[in-house]
């Protein structure tokens, strides 16, 4: 759980992703990004299943889709690529953090949005590149 004097939020927590994962591996911040070309200096989670969904839908990479359960070792704070971004506050429960997640268990069974949901999302993502505004700041 983080250290945050004042918690943001108790979990469950959720990591999307397309990367084949351990019980007890430690998930680092430092990677390559599965939504841009380069490292990521976070590790970002969810405490929605929604948008972990997304994050394992939407990832770069052909591999399986997937969902762990994550626990942070370290502090955390909101995603600034979400929060207030399209919604007041942090509807989506999405944060990161500089130190690592620990995987905690995969969850086994989800539904998958829609084809048409995905397709329209990433549809929507290659619009906001090609405008220059899929920038992550990170």
């Amino acid at each position: 759980m983080s250290n945050n004097e004042h918690v943001l939020d108790k979990g469950p927590f959720f990591h999307g992703t397309k990367a084949e994962l351990k019980i007890n591996e430690l998930l680092e911040p430092k990677q390559s990004s599965n939504y841009q070309d380069k490292k990521s200096n976070y590790i970002y989670f969810t405490a929605t299943l929604n948008a972990a969904k997304w994050g394992a839908e939407l990832a770069a990479s052909r591999s399986e889709e997937r969902i762990y359960i994550v626990e942070p070792v370290g502090d955390f704070e909101n995603d600034p690529n979400l929060t207030d971004q399209k919604f007041p506050g942090n509807p989506t429960r999405s944060y990161r953090s500089v130190s690592p997640l620990k995987i905690v268990a995969e969850l086994k069974t989800w539904e998958r949005h829609s084809d048409e949901e995905i397709n329209h999302m990433l549809t929507s993502m290659k619009q906001l590149q090609e405008q220059g505004k899929a920038v992550i700041y990170d």
